[in-house]
Protein backbone atom coordinates (compact mmCIF):
# COMPACT_ATOMS: atom_id res chain seq x y z
CA UNK A 1 0.00 0.00 0.00
CA UNK A 2 1.11 3.53 -0.50
CA UNK A 3 3.12 5.14 2.23
CA UNK A 4 3.74 8.83 2.18
CA UNK A 5 7.32 9.96 2.80
CA UNK A 6 8.34 9.44 6.34
CA UNK A 7 5.80 10.13 8.83
CA UNK A 8 7.58 7.88 9.77
CA UNK A 9 12.28 -23.83 5.77
CA UNK A 10 14.57 -51.95 4.19
CA UNK A 11 14.33 -53.52 4.93
CA UNK A 12 15.43 -55.58 2.15
CA UNK A 13 12.22 -57.02 2.25
CA UNK A 14 14.60 -59.70 2.94
CA UNK A 15 12.98 -62.33 0.89
CA UNK A 16 13.67 -65.61 2.51
CA UNK A 17 15.48 -67.42 -0.20
CA UNK A 18 14.84 -71.13 0.22
CA UNK A 19 17.73 -73.43 -0.29
CA UNK A 20 17.68 -73.94 -4.04
CA UNK A 21 19.96 -76.87 -3.88
CA UNK A 22 18.14 -80.19 -4.12
CA UNK A 23 18.66 -82.48 -1.24
CA UNK A 24 21.45 -84.90 -1.96
CA UNK A 25 20.19 -88.34 -2.49
CA UNK A 26 22.58 -91.20 -1.92
CA UNK A 27 23.20 -93.20 -5.05
CA UNK A 28 25.52 -95.63 -3.28
CA UNK A 29 24.39 -99.23 -2.86
CA UNK A 30 22.77 -100.25 0.37
CA UNK A 31 25.92 -102.05 1.46
CA UNK A 32 27.77 -98.67 1.66
CA UNK A 33 25.45 -97.24 4.33
CA UNK A 34 27.39 -98.89 7.12
CA UNK A 35 30.65 -97.44 5.84
CA UNK A 36 29.11 -93.96 5.61
CA UNK A 37 27.79 -94.16 9.16
CA UNK A 38 31.21 -95.22 10.44
CA UNK A 39 32.80 -92.27 8.59
CA UNK A 40 30.41 -89.74 10.12
CA UNK A 41 31.03 -91.13 13.55
CA UNK A 42 34.74 -90.66 13.06
CA UNK A 43 34.23 -87.06 11.99
CA UNK A 44 32.17 -86.25 15.07
CA UNK A 45 35.00 -87.46 17.27
CA UNK A 46 37.35 -84.89 15.69
CA UNK A 47 35.00 -81.94 16.46
CA UNK A 48 33.89 -81.31 12.84
CA UNK A 49 30.28 -80.47 12.15
CA UNK A 50 28.02 -79.96 9.18
CA UNK A 51 27.80 -76.47 7.58
CA UNK A 52 24.98 -74.04 8.51
CA UNK A 53 21.69 -74.16 6.71
CA UNK A 54 21.39 -71.88 3.71
CA UNK A 55 17.75 -70.98 4.07
CA UNK A 56 18.02 -67.07 4.09
CA UNK A 57 20.18 -65.23 1.62
CA UNK A 58 22.45 -62.42 2.89
CA UNK A 59 21.85 -58.86 1.65
CA UNK A 60 24.26 -58.03 -1.15
CA UNK A 61 26.60 -55.03 -0.74
CA UNK A 62 24.92 -53.31 -3.68
CA UNK A 63 21.45 -53.75 -2.17
CA UNK A 64 22.60 -52.51 1.23
CA UNK A 65 24.23 -49.44 -0.33
CA UNK A 66 21.08 -48.62 -2.26
CA UNK A 67 18.96 -48.71 0.91
CA UNK A 68 21.51 -46.65 2.81
CA UNK A 69 21.48 -44.02 0.07
CA UNK A 70 17.69 -43.99 0.06
CA UNK A 71 17.61 -43.60 3.85
CA UNK A 72 20.14 -40.77 3.65
CA UNK A 73 18.19 -38.99 0.93
CA UNK A 74 14.95 -39.36 2.83
CA UNK A 75 16.56 -37.91 5.95
CA UNK A 76 17.96 -34.99 3.99
CA UNK A 77 14.62 -34.29 2.35
CA UNK A 78 12.87 -34.40 5.69
CA UNK A 79 15.31 -31.98 7.25
CA UNK A 80 15.19 -29.71 4.20
CA UNK A 81 11.42 -29.51 4.43
CA UNK A 82 11.71 -28.32 8.02
CA UNK A 83 14.36 -25.58 8.21
CA UNK A 84 15.42 -24.79 11.73
CA UNK A 85 13.52 -22.01 13.48
CA UNK A 86 16.57 -20.10 14.58
CA UNK A 87 14.65 -17.61 16.60
CA UNK A 88 13.51 -20.15 19.13
CA UNK A 89 16.65 -22.25 19.47
CA UNK A 90 20.16 -22.12 18.04
CA UNK A 91 21.08 -24.92 15.68
CA UNK A 92 24.73 -25.76 16.07
CA UNK A 93 24.69 -28.11 13.10
CA UNK A 94 23.48 -25.47 10.67
CA UNK A 95 25.59 -22.33 11.08
CA UNK A 96 25.17 -19.51 8.62
CA UNK A 97 27.56 -19.78 5.71
CA UNK A 98 30.42 -17.33 5.75
CA UNK A 99 29.69 -14.26 3.70
CA UNK A 100 32.53 -12.91 1.56
CA UNK A 101 33.86 -9.82 3.21
CA UNK A 102 34.14 -6.68 1.16
CA UNK A 103 34.43 -2.98 1.90
CA UNK A 104 31.28 -0.94 1.96
CA UNK A 105 30.50 0.55 -1.44
CA UNK A 106 31.07 4.22 -2.00
CA UNK A 107 28.02 6.06 -0.81
CA UNK A 108 27.96 8.44 -3.79
CA UNK A 109 24.45 9.77 -3.51
CA UNK A 110 24.08 8.56 0.04
CA UNK A 111 22.77 10.97 2.58
CA UNK A 112 22.08 10.70 6.26
CA UNK A 113 19.96 7.72 7.27
CA UNK A 114 16.29 8.19 7.94
CA UNK A 115 15.79 10.00 11.20
CA UNK A 116 14.40 7.94 14.08
CA UNK A 117 10.63 7.88 13.83
CA UNK A 118 10.65 8.48 10.09
CA UNK A 119 8.36 6.26 8.06
CA UNK A 120 11.09 4.27 6.36
CA UNK A 121 10.49 0.75 5.03
CA UNK A 122 12.24 -2.19 6.71
CA UNK A 123 14.89 -4.41 5.13
CA UNK A 124 14.67 -8.17 5.27
CA UNK A 125 17.42 -10.84 5.41
CA UNK A 126 18.10 -13.42 2.64
CA UNK A 127 18.60 -17.13 2.79
CA UNK A 128 21.95 -18.87 3.05
CA UNK A 129 23.72 -19.68 -0.15
CA UNK A 130 22.31 -22.75 -1.87
CA UNK A 131 24.77 -25.64 -2.18
CA UNK A 132 26.59 -26.29 -5.43
CA UNK A 133 25.17 -28.94 -7.71
CA UNK A 134 25.85 -32.38 -6.35
CA UNK A 135 26.25 -31.19 -2.76
CA UNK A 136 23.68 -33.74 -1.66
CA UNK A 137 25.26 -36.75 -3.34
CA UNK A 138 24.62 -39.82 -1.24
CA UNK A 139 27.35 -40.49 1.30
CA UNK A 140 27.89 -43.21 3.87
CA UNK A 141 24.78 -43.26 6.05
CA UNK A 142 25.07 -41.85 9.55
CA UNK A 143 23.61 -43.72 12.53
CA UNK A 144 21.39 -40.73 13.40
CA UNK A 145 20.87 -37.14 12.27
CA UNK A 146 22.60 -35.94 15.42
CA UNK A 147 25.82 -37.76 14.70
CA UNK A 148 25.85 -37.14 10.96
CA UNK A 149 29.10 -35.72 9.56
CA UNK A 150 29.36 -31.93 9.74
CA UNK A 151 29.62 -31.67 5.96
CA UNK A 152 26.40 -33.62 5.49
CA UNK A 153 24.58 -31.47 8.03
CA UNK A 154 25.76 -28.27 6.34
CA UNK A 155 24.44 -29.49 2.99
CA UNK A 156 21.04 -30.24 4.50
CA UNK A 157 20.90 -26.87 6.25
CA UNK A 158 21.79 -24.94 3.12
CA UNK A 159 19.15 -26.75 1.11
CA UNK A 160 16.53 -26.11 3.77
CA UNK A 161 17.19 -22.38 3.61
CA UNK A 162 15.69 -22.10 0.12
CA UNK A 163 16.89 -20.52 -3.11
CA UNK A 164 18.36 -17.06 -3.35
CA UNK A 165 18.11 -14.66 -6.27
CA UNK A 166 21.77 -13.82 -5.64
CA UNK A 167 22.75 -17.41 -6.33
CA UNK A 168 20.36 -17.99 -9.20
CA UNK A 169 21.29 -14.72 -10.90
CA UNK A 170 25.00 -14.76 -10.14
CA UNK A 171 25.18 -11.49 -8.25
CA UNK A 172 28.62 -12.19 -6.88
CA UNK A 173 30.03 -11.18 -3.50
CA UNK A 174 28.08 -9.45 -0.76
CA UNK A 175 29.26 -5.83 -0.41
CA UNK A 176 27.22 -4.80 2.65
CA UNK A 177 24.50 -6.01 5.00
CA UNK A 178 23.95 -7.64 8.38
CA UNK A 179 24.02 -11.30 9.43
CA UNK A 180 22.71 -10.40 12.91
CA UNK A 181 25.51 -12.28 14.64
CA UNK A 182 25.75 -9.73 17.46
CA UNK A 183 23.22 -10.48 20.22
CA UNK A 184 21.29 -7.79 22.06
CA UNK A 185 20.05 -4.63 20.39
CA UNK A 186 20.51 -4.08 16.64
CA UNK A 187 24.06 -3.03 15.69
CA UNK A 188 24.11 0.76 15.99
CA UNK A 189 26.92 0.99 13.44
CA UNK A 190 24.58 -0.51 10.85
CA UNK A 191 21.08 0.59 11.81
CA UNK A 192 19.15 3.65 12.94
CA UNK A 193 16.32 2.33 15.12
CA UNK A 194 13.07 4.32 14.95
CA UNK A 195 11.72 6.03 18.03
CA UNK A 196 8.47 7.98 17.84
CA UNK A 197 5.06 7.75 16.25
CA UNK A 198 4.13 4.73 14.19
CA UNK A 199 3.18 4.59 10.53
CA UNK A 200 0.69 7.33 9.65
CA UNK A 201 0.67 8.30 13.33
CA UNK A 202 -0.69 4.92 14.46
CA UNK A 203 0.85 3.50 17.62
CA UNK A 204 4.47 3.93 18.66
CA UNK A 205 7.80 2.80 17.27
CA UNK A 206 10.04 1.80 20.14
CA UNK A 207 13.70 0.66 20.14
CA UNK A 208 12.70 -1.89 22.80
CA UNK A 209 10.57 -3.69 20.21
CA UNK A 210 13.78 -5.03 18.65
CA UNK A 211 16.04 -7.85 19.85
CA UNK A 212 18.78 -9.94 18.25
CA UNK A 213 19.52 -13.53 19.34
CA UNK A 214 20.68 -16.78 17.75
CA UNK A 215 21.51 -14.99 14.50
CA UNK A 216 18.01 -13.55 14.03
CA UNK A 217 16.60 -10.04 14.50
CA UNK A 218 13.06 -9.95 15.88
CA UNK A 219 10.67 -7.00 15.99
CA UNK A 220 7.54 -7.43 18.11
CA UNK A 221 4.28 -5.54 17.99
CA UNK A 222 2.03 -5.61 21.04
CA UNK A 223 -1.73 -5.37 21.44
CA UNK A 224 -1.56 -1.59 21.93
CA UNK A 225 0.32 -0.83 18.69
CA UNK A 226 3.82 -0.47 20.09
CA UNK A 227 6.10 -1.89 17.43
CA UNK A 228 9.36 -1.08 15.66
CA UNK A 229 11.33 -0.29 12.56
CA UNK A 230 14.86 0.64 11.56
CA UNK A 231 16.78 1.93 8.54
CA UNK A 232 20.18 0.88 7.24
CA UNK A 233 23.22 3.09 7.46
CA UNK A 234 24.95 0.88 4.89
CA UNK A 235 24.52 0.72 1.09
CA UNK A 236 22.81 4.07 0.63
CA UNK A 237 23.10 3.97 -3.12
CA UNK A 238 21.54 4.35 -6.52
CA UNK A 239 21.18 0.95 -8.22
CA UNK A 240 22.11 -2.40 -6.76
CA UNK A 241 20.59 -5.62 -5.48
CA UNK A 242 19.16 -6.30 -2.04
CA UNK A 243 18.04 -9.63 -0.61
CA UNK A 244 16.49 -10.34 2.79
CA UNK A 245 15.44 -13.52 4.53
CA UNK A 246 12.29 -13.00 6.56
CA UNK A 247 9.31 -14.67 8.18
CA UNK A 248 6.46 -13.75 10.53
CA UNK A 249 4.49 -15.56 13.18
CA UNK A 250 0.80 -16.27 12.56
CA UNK A 251 0.37 -12.51 12.67
CA UNK A 252 -2.63 -10.32 13.26
CA UNK A 253 -3.97 -8.80 9.99
CA UNK A 254 -3.45 -5.37 11.56
CA UNK A 255 0.32 -5.86 11.64
CA UNK A 256 2.05 -5.59 8.26
CA UNK A 257 5.67 -6.71 7.78
CA UNK A 258 7.54 -4.54 5.26
CA UNK A 259 10.92 -4.69 3.48
CA UNK A 260 11.54 -1.36 1.79
CA UNK A 261 14.03 0.68 -0.19
CA UNK A 262 13.51 4.26 1.01
CA UNK A 263 14.94 7.52 -0.41
CA UNK A 264 18.15 8.78 1.19
CA UNK A 265 17.53 11.97 3.17
CA UNK A 266 13.82 11.05 3.11
CA UNK A 267 13.24 13.05 -0.06
CA UNK A 268 12.47 12.16 -3.66
CA UNK A 269 10.97 14.29 -6.47
CA UNK A 270 8.53 11.52 -7.41
CA UNK A 271 7.93 10.10 -3.92
CA UNK A 272 9.92 6.99 -4.84
CA UNK A 273 9.50 3.91 -2.67
CA UNK A 274 10.17 0.25 -3.35
CA UNK A 275 8.29 -2.13 -1.05
CA UNK A 276 9.80 -5.39 -2.23
CA UNK A 277 7.94 -7.45 0.35
CA UNK A 278 4.88 -6.11 2.15
CA UNK A 279 2.18 -7.92 4.06
CA UNK A 280 -1.41 -6.71 4.22
CA UNK A 281 -4.69 -7.70 5.86
CA UNK A 282 -4.50 -10.87 3.73
CA UNK A 283 -2.01 -12.83 5.82
CA UNK A 284 -1.63 -15.50 3.11
CA UNK A 285 -0.20 -13.04 0.61
CA UNK A 286 2.88 -10.88 0.11
CA UNK A 287 2.95 -7.87 -2.21
CA UNK A 288 5.46 -5.81 -4.19
CA UNK A 289 4.87 -2.06 -4.62
CA UNK A 290 6.85 0.37 -6.76
CA UNK A 291 5.73 3.93 -5.98
CA UNK A 292 6.68 6.40 -8.72
CA UNK A 293 4.35 9.38 -8.24
CA UNK A 294 3.15 11.53 -5.35
CA UNK A 295 -0.53 11.25 -6.27
CA UNK A 296 -3.11 10.74 -8.98
CA UNK A 297 -4.78 7.59 -10.18
CA UNK A 298 -1.56 6.03 -11.48
CA UNK A 299 1.16 6.29 -8.87
CA UNK A 300 2.38 2.71 -8.38
CA UNK A 301 2.99 -0.68 -9.99
CA UNK A 302 2.05 -3.73 -7.94
CA UNK A 303 2.22 -7.53 -7.85
CA UNK A 304 0.98 -10.10 -5.33
CA UNK A 305 2.01 -13.65 -4.46
CA UNK A 306 0.20 -16.19 -2.31
CA UNK A 307 2.73 -17.50 0.17
CA UNK A 308 3.05 -18.83 3.72
CA UNK A 309 4.89 -16.00 5.44
CA UNK A 310 5.30 -18.02 8.64
CA UNK A 311 8.01 -19.96 6.76
CA UNK A 312 11.40 -18.53 5.90
CA UNK A 313 11.52 -16.98 2.42
CA UNK A 314 14.12 -14.93 0.54
CA UNK A 315 12.82 -11.65 -0.85
CA UNK A 316 14.95 -9.68 -3.29
CA UNK A 317 14.93 -6.61 -5.52
CA UNK A 318 17.26 -5.78 -8.41
CA UNK A 319 17.47 -2.11 -9.43
CA UNK A 320 19.34 -1.21 -12.60
CA UNK A 321 19.08 1.63 -15.15
CA UNK A 322 16.96 -0.77 -17.23
CA UNK A 323 14.28 -1.33 -14.59
CA UNK A 324 13.28 -2.94 -11.30
CA UNK A 325 12.75 -6.67 -10.75
CA UNK A 326 11.45 -8.50 -7.69
CA UNK A 327 12.11 -12.10 -6.64
CA UNK A 328 10.87 -14.56 -4.03
CA UNK A 329 13.13 -17.56 -3.37
CA UNK A 330 15.01 -16.83 -6.60
CA UNK A 331 11.91 -16.74 -8.79
CA UNK A 332 10.94 -13.50 -10.56
CA UNK A 333 7.60 -12.16 -9.33
CA UNK A 334 7.71 -8.48 -10.41
CA UNK A 335 9.13 -6.36 -13.22
CA UNK A 336 8.79 -2.73 -14.32
CA UNK A 337 11.02 -1.40 -17.11
CA UNK A 338 9.32 1.97 -17.62
CA UNK A 339 12.10 4.59 -17.25
CA UNK A 340 9.59 7.09 -15.87
CA UNK A 341 8.88 4.78 -12.93
CA UNK A 342 12.45 4.50 -11.67
CA UNK A 343 13.69 6.35 -8.58
CA UNK A 344 15.94 9.31 -9.37
CA UNK A 345 17.74 9.34 -6.02
CA UNK A 346 19.77 6.91 -3.92
CA UNK A 347 17.87 4.50 -1.68
CA UNK A 348 18.57 2.40 1.40
CA UNK A 349 17.02 -0.58 3.20
CA UNK A 350 14.50 -0.35 6.00
CA UNK A 351 12.80 -3.06 8.07
CA UNK A 352 9.39 -2.37 9.60
CA UNK A 353 6.43 -4.01 11.29
CA UNK A 354 3.67 -1.41 10.79
CA UNK A 355 0.39 -1.24 12.66
CA UNK A 356 -2.86 -0.61 10.77
CA UNK A 357 -5.58 -0.59 13.44
CA UNK A 358 -9.13 -1.33 12.29
CA UNK A 359 -10.94 -0.89 15.60
CA UNK A 360 -10.80 -4.55 16.59
CA UNK A 361 -8.57 -6.10 19.24
CA UNK A 362 -4.99 -6.61 18.09
CA UNK A 363 -3.06 -9.81 18.65
CA UNK A 364 0.68 -9.42 19.40
CA UNK A 365 2.72 -10.23 16.29
CA UNK A 366 6.32 -10.62 15.18
CA UNK A 367 8.54 -10.29 12.16
CA UNK A 368 11.94 -12.01 12.09
CA UNK A 369 14.91 -11.30 9.84
CA UNK A 370 17.67 -13.84 9.35
CA UNK A 371 19.93 -11.54 7.35
CA UNK A 372 20.09 -8.63 4.92
CA UNK A 373 22.58 -8.72 2.03
CA UNK A 374 23.46 -6.12 -0.56
CA UNK A 375 25.19 -6.74 -3.87
CA UNK A 376 26.76 -4.34 -6.33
Amino acid sequence: MFKKPPFNKSTLNKSTFKDARPKARSTAPQLNKVAIALSLGALSLTGCSAGPATGAAAVSPATGAAHSAADSTSSAATQAAHPAAKATAPVAAAPKPAVPSAPKPATGTAGAPAAPGADAPPARAAAPVAPAAGAQAAAAPAPTAVTAPVAAQAAVAATGDGSQAATARGWGAVVAGDEFSKAGAPDSTKWSVFKGSGHAGNGVRSPQAWSVANGVATVSGDSAGTTGGMSAKFAQQKYGKWETRMRTNARDPEYHPVLILWPNNNTSPNCAEIDYAEGSTNTAQIKFFLHYACGGSNFQTTAAKTIDTTQWHNYAVEWTPAGITGYIDGVKTFSDTNPAHLPSVGMHQTLQLDWFPDGSATKPSQMQVDWVRVYK
